[in-house]
């Protein structure tokens, strides 16, 4: 499973191998997984970056820090709704969408 040119096994091969190729169900959970996870640490970064504390945060977007630390821990899942509140009213930002077929 490794490139023949240099011997380097690629993220996909290694997760075609334990979770099965795209669009399968164990594929398709680990990537969900992986994207609500990823979720998490770019808005932890924001935050960060916007010198603001999890508390602060809760306050500007009308929830609580328990629950931004649930979604910077990938702990909880996060509505639509929610996360546009989060990214507007907390950080002041924009939230992009896109969806790949």
């Amino acid at each position: 499973m490794s490139n023949e040119n240099n011997n380097i096994t690629t993220l996909d091969q290694i997760l075609d191998k334990k979770y099965g190729t795209k669009g399968q169900p164990k594929r398709e959970e680990w990537e969900q997984q992986f994207e609500s996870f990823r979720l998490g640490v770019l808005l932890e970064e924001a935050r960060n970056k916007m010198g603001l504390t999890q508390q602060q945060l809760a306050e500007k977007c009308g929830t609580n820090k328990s629950y931004i630390s649930r979604i910077e821990n990938n702990a909880s899942d996060i509505r639509l709704s929610t996360l546009m509140k989060i990214i507007q009213q907390g950080l002041g930002g924009h939230l992009k969408l896109t969806l790949q077929l």
